[in-house]
């Protein structure tokens, strides 16, 4: 092992340094465990995978929601010199079979809840020859092993990790209408952690609170900040407004990262009346754009400062960050830090952001053009896709393909996605995936998916579909059909539909203009992005 860090690491420093002190309490179980206690199973872990017919560099895939197993995958999986491909479990079938199929998993770790969708998937994936039940004891569902027997197995050397060696692939939509999987680094998932560490001040004495889906690299990478400090983690299985408060309080969780979506239905549901969170100091939002009175009404609500960061998959994931002293001012109507809560923040220790424009070339301040992003938490590519790699990655930078303009003080102001993106409550949905599955219905003739404003999600998903000559299509109808081939989130909310006198509007090279389409929804917003 070189002098540079890898994963192991981060699980090293914990646990000799704060051997005794509680590392995991896991809500959905009751279990909680010390970082010496995390760091052992941890290691048994990695041993077992070793006998599950795998070999280095081996593909493992993991369905579950959040748990301390699910947790201690994010170490055991890397350490075991595989790759760890964690799923979103709000995938239909047939696109997680595609994943699965695609990064060729060989073996799938599932919970109670996604026994059947992982039986299913092993009926469909050819690679996948092992299924790895996660629930407590060692009495595993038929044709399952258990999570338990791995972990009692005896430690063996494991491979020597290496800084710049594959440790996860995390997919993500794309515009040809086909997830793509980044590949991501011990390097780069080191020094993204190192940025969060930095930006966030965390130390030994948080506590971290896994609300958002741990698939998701936004809550999934502060797996590696916190404990590199040795910080604790409290999970709850999934979110949900009242839970989250409780463990919050209960816990007296220090930090949490919840998209607005999120902090909105906190807000609705009243849970925070009555609720000590004297505990909490700090807040983390992304995904997408907050409004101005959401933002001091979730200030007010926790009372604790609050991080906006602006990230993707592709960078570890976090790119720019806005901290507690910005949003404070800003929301007391201080400039310049009032106009700087239309921002996505500015870029983190470590990451550098330019702001270019089509021929490469650097924008002015105030001139729109594309976000490329430079560091050391860029990911190596796309797994099997060498043109949509070589597109993304340019002279050592990424092209985020989200348009911005930057301020003399070097914050961003996302004004569009030059991918055809929508992002819903947290979730990215590429529209191509939707146009896919509406075209999949044999009565359209042509189809436009795009965002239009939700108050509750930011964008939800809006179709507009020409039907085929003499075709009858309902909106229940279409909506329907999608969902047979796509997950539930990514199913368009509403429907247009236009007659062939009145088709979709096209450039003269017969482009459909969303943008056209799009235009009219967003009148008198200042932000078209979310």
């Amino acid at each position: 092992m070189g002098a540079e860090p890898t994963l192991q690491w981060t699980l090293q420093r914990p646990a000799a340094q704060y051997s005794n002190k509680i590392a995991t309490v896991d809500r959905g179980t009751g279990e909680r465990r010390t970082w010496s206690e995390v760091a052992d199973r941890v290691n048994c872990l990695s041993s077992g995978l070793l006998g599950l017919d795998l070999k280095i560099g081996d593909r493992v895939g993991v369905l579950m929601l959040n748990s301390g197993r699910h947790f201690e995958l994010w170490f055991a999986i890397p350490g075991a010199g595989m790759v760890m491909n964690d799923l979103n479990y709000r995938l239909a079938e047939e696109e997680l079979a595609f994943i699965c199929g695609d990064s060729d998993v060989k073996v799938l770790f599932v919970d109670d809840n996604y026994l059947d969708t992982g039986r299913a998937l092993l009926q469909r994936v050819e690679s996948l020859h092992t299924l790895v039940w996660t629930g407590p004891g060692t009495q595993a569902p038929e044709g399952c092993v258990a999570y338990e027997t791995l972990v009692a197995t005896p430690p063996v050397e494991l491979p020597p990790q290496h800084h710049d060696g594959l440790a996860a692939i995390f997919y993500t939509g794309g515009t040809t209408g086909l997830p793509k999987g980044a590949m991501l680094t011990h390097r780069n998932l080191t020094a993204n952690a190192m940025h969060g560490v930095a930006v966030m001040g965390i130390t030994s004495r948080d506590k971290y609170l896994h609300a958002g889906p741990q698939f998701h690299l936004a809550d999934g990478s502060m797996t590696f900040a916190v404990s590199w400090v040795g910080g604790a983690h409290v999970f709850i299985p999934a979110f949900e407004p009242t839970a989250t408060v409780a463990a919050l309080a209960e816990e007296q969780c220090t930090i949490s990262l919840l998209v607005p979506t999120m902090l909105g239905m906190v807000l609705a549901s009243g849970a925070l009346e009555g609720a000590d969170l004297t505990a909490l100091r700090a807040l983390m939002y992304g995904a997408s754009p907050m409004p101005g009175e959401v933002q001091r009404r979730v200030a007010e609500g926790f009372g604790c400062e609050m991080f906006q960061l602006y990230g993707m998959t592709e960078a570890s994931p976090i790119a720019t960050s806005m901290d507690g002293e910005d949003h404070r001012r800003g929301m007391a109507g201080e400039e310049p830090y009032a106009s700087r809560l239309r921002s996505a923040g500015s870029p983190v220790p470590g990451v550098r952001c330019e702001v270019r424009r089509e021929d490469g070339s650097l924008a002015d301040i105030g001139e729109p053009g594309e976000i490329y992003i430079q560091g050391p938490n860029i990911m190596a590519g796309y797994w099997n896709r060498p043109e949509e790699t070589a597109h993304a990655l340019v002279d050592g930078w990424y092209r985020s393909g989200d348009v911005a303009w930057q301020d003399a003080d070097g914050y961003l102001y996302v004004v569009d996605r030059a991918k055809d993106m929508i992002i819903s409550g947290g979730e990215n949905i590429y529209t191509s995936e939707v146009e896919n599955a509406v075209y999949l219905h044999q009565g359209v003739a042509e189809a436009a998916v795009f965002g239009i404003p939700h108050e509750k999600f930011g964008e939800t998903v809006h179709a507009e579909v020409v039907p085929k000559p003499g075709a009858t299509i309902t909106e229940e109808e279409l909506i329907e059909h999608c969902r047979a081939h796509i997950a539930g989130y990514k199913v368009p909310r509403s429907v247009t539909f236009r007659s062939s006198d009145d088709p979709l509007p096209k450039s003269g090279a017969g482009k459909i203009l969303k943008r056209e389409l799009r235009e009219p929804h967003w009148v008198g917003r200042d932000r078209h992005v979310g």
